[in-house]
This record gives structure tokens, C-alpha cells and sequence, in this order.
């Protein structure tokens, strides 16, 4: 059996230990300390913005920015249906209700059409929503400036939920810095990584600071522990901030691989009728996280399913899109906008397509491994008469 080849591996920098080791030596061991504070610095210098806070996770994140935006419970808040489920729980963490807003064809992510439709409803209702939540999808990014547009007519906040973004760019700005707050994660599956970890970012550095004094506990200042709010904790460690560090040193590295590995599949699979890569509007620039295309049923025979099964026959790890949060059990019920009244886009894209290995250390030859793969479980072709 040959090697496994995974979806997205870690890629490491080789400078991560000798970070490791300066942590070590100055025994900021603890979930604060100068590894947090240089990579928290480095962040905002990167995606240009005032300020980050460091954190545990890009779930927390979401958490503590919808705490931000002032959401409790009974609340409504607005959210990507076509994402996983870690951009939807933390509004249940707060007694929250999501409602699902469905795909557009040209991004993959939010249709600012479905959007505009839902909020105009819940208007008329008396029923608008505290936040939206907008997912920038494998690597891509929304279509911000109609989506900004739509929220600001209505005065909600938006929530940037980048973890799958971090370096993508939308007319020149980096993903996660147009709305209101931005969302990161560095899990070992990200472009970047510090194993587990997340941060949250704003031009609203007093908001910042208080989602800070949510992540340590609450605690008050005082010679003793004082708290009179429930907080969290969800602070990033210093060692896995020093690997963080290391990791964004090579942050415009990555998403050239990354992008590499997207055309090379491109080039080797795009002219097979039937076969649709996820599109790369011209108003940016993706960083390719996740290569992810679709599979016309009318023009091939064989499922994403299929060419999974296939492809962990050979050892190859692959995944299917995203199943929607409307249709997932545990948000049964929710309301969802489609992208037309008639036209699920992000149902459409879940039944059609796949996500294959696409880590910025796939060897060429391990990728040439997954493109006989996939084309041996593409079935032949329907006739087009």
C-alpha cells in the first residue's frame, strides 16, 4: 500500500522549534506571554487591521464576536448554510437561532440575493437579526461589497468567518478585515497552523479588549479572583503562539503552493466534460485551501461518493463538499433563503462536489496519484446526442 495522502496536512516552516525553544527558555509556559503578543502583532500587520486577539480555537472566535455584537438568547442571527458546523454551534452556545442563507453560483458563498431577500423579510416582521455571519469558503471570499452594503442598510454587524480564508483577498483587503470582525483558524488543517488555535480581529480595539477579559475567565482586576460574568477559557498558549509565529513567515509561500497544486489539477482534469472547478472571481484572489470542484450528473455517471471510495481504495484521502446546515439534523427546522426561490445552490453543490488532497507539501507525483485515481472512478461519459 503506498503512503496515505491526506486532504490538508500541516506544513511546517522548520523555524517552528527554535520558537519553541525561546518559549521554553523564558518559561511563559502558561496561555499568555511575548510568543502571544508578537503573534497577535504580526497578524494585524498582515491582514492590516488595529488589532487580534490570540485564541484557542476559530470556533471560540465566533463565540466571543457574537458576544461582541451584543447576541443573547432568543436573538436571531443570519449565517452560511453551505459551511461546517463550528461557524453555526457557538450561536447555540449563546440561546441564539440561526437562519440559513444559501449559496450563489459565482462565489460558492453567501448570495447577497438570498441575503437581501431574508433580511427584507425579517424587517417587515420585526424580526432582524443581531448579526450576520458570512463564511469565505476553501479559500475564497464572498462578495463582500454587495453583502456589506445589503447589512449596513439594515445596521448589522458582520462577522467575517475566514478560518478557511487567512490570506485570500477581496479588491485588496485580506479576508476577515471588511466587516465588523474577523475570524481565523490555525487548526492542522489550515493553511497556517499552530495545531489548534484561532483569533479574532476588529478595527474596534475596545471591543478587542474586552473580548480579551471574555477569554481569561472575566476576571476582574483585583488581589483576589473577582469575577461578575461568566467568561471563558479560551486563551491561545504561548508555545502554540510560537509556532504561529514561525508559520506566518511563510503564509505567502503557502498560498502559492497551494495554488500550484489547484492548477495543476486544473490543467489535468479542467477539459473533462462535466467536470467544474470552484470559481476564482476576478475582484480577488483565493488562496486555494481546499481544491473543490463538481461533477455534472448529467455529463458523468459516477458521484463524488464514488470517487471518494475510490480514492480510499488507493490510500487517498478526499471529502465531499460541505453538507448544509439547513439540512443537517441538528438544525432541523431552521428557516432557509435560497439562492432563488426555485434554485438551492449550496443542496446543488453538496450533492455534486468534491474536495481533493490539496496540502501546500503535495509532492507532484502524489498529486499525479490523485488525478489517475479520480480519473479512473469518472465512469464514461453519457452520450450528448
Amino acid at each position: 500500500m503506498s503512503d496515505r495522502i491526506y486532504l490538508s496536512p500541516p506544513h511546517m516552516s522548520g523555524e517552528e522549534l527554535a520558537k519553541i525553544a525561546e518559549a521554553f527558555a523564558s518559561n511563559w509556559i502558561a496561555p499568555l506571554g511575548p510568543m502571544v503578543d508578537q503573534f497577535e502583532r504580526q497578524i494585524s500587520e498582515l491582514v492590516g487591521i488595529e488589532g487580534t486577539v490570540a485564541l484557542c480555537s476559530g470556533t471560540a472566535a465566533i463565540h466571543l464576536a457574537l458576544e461582541l455584537a451584543g447576541v443573547k438568547e432568543g436573538d436571531i442571527v443570519f449565517c452560511s448554510s453551505l459551511t461546517f458546523v463550528a461557524s453555526v454551534n457557538p450561536i447555540r452556545y449563546l440561546g441564539a437561532e440561526p437562519v440559513f442563507i444559501d449559496s450563489e453560483p459565482a462565489t460558492w458563498n453567501m448570495s447577497p440575493r438570498a441575503l437581501e431577500r431574508a433580511l427584507y423579510e425579517a424587517s417587515m416582521l420585526g424580526q432582524l437579526p443581531k448579526a450576520v455571519i458570512v463564511v469565505h469558503l476553501y479559500g475564497q471570499c464572498a462578495d463582500m461589497d454587495a453583502i456589506m452594503k445589503i447589512c449596513r442598510e439594515y445596521g448589522i454587524c458582520v462577522i467575517e468567518d475566514a478560518a478557511e480564508a487567512m490570506g485570500a483577498t477581496y479588491k485588496g483587503q485580506m479576508a476577515g478585515t471588511i466587516g465588523d470582525y474577523g475570524v481565523y483558524s490555525f487548526n492542522g488543517n489550515k493553511l497556517i497552523t499552530t495545531s489548534a488555535g484561532g483569533a479574532l480581529v476588529s478595527n474596534h480595539t475596545d471591543k478587542l479588549d474586552y473580548a480579551r477579559y471574555l477569554a481569561a475567565q472575566a476576571k476582574l482586576p483585583a488581589y483576589h479572583y473577582e469575577h461578575n460574568q461568566v467568561g471563558y477559557n479560551y486563551r491561545l498558549s504561548n508555545i502554540l503562539a510560537a509556532i504561529g509565529c514561525s508559520q506566518l513567515n511563510v503564509i505567502d509561500e503557502r498560498i502559492a503552493l497551494r495554488r500550484a497544486v489547484f492548477e495543476r489539477y486544473q490543467q489535468a482534469l479542467g477539459d473533462r466534460p462535466g467536470i467544474s472547478f470552484m470559481p476564482d472571481p476576478l475582484w480577488g484572489s483565493s488562496t486555494r485551501w481546499l481544491t473543490a470542484l463538481t461533477l455534472d450528473p448529467h455529463l458523468i455517471e459516477a458521484t463524488p461518493l464514488d470517487v471518494v471510495q475510490e480514492l480510499e481504495v488507493m490510500n487517498i484521502e478526499s471529502r465531499r463538499v460541505w453538507k448544509p446546515m439547513h439540512a443537517q439534523p441538528l438544525y432541523a427546522g431552521c428557516r432557509y433563503y435560497r439562492h432563488e426561490e426555485n434554485e438551492s445552490v449550496s443542496d446543488m453543490l453538496f450533492e455534486r462536489g468534491i474536495c481533493l488532497p490539496s496540502g501546500s507539501s503535495l509532492a507532484v507525483d502524489d498529486q499525479n496519484r490523485v488525478i489517475d485515481g479520480v480519473q479512473s472512478a469518472l465512469r464514461p461519459v453519457y452520450s450528448l446526442s
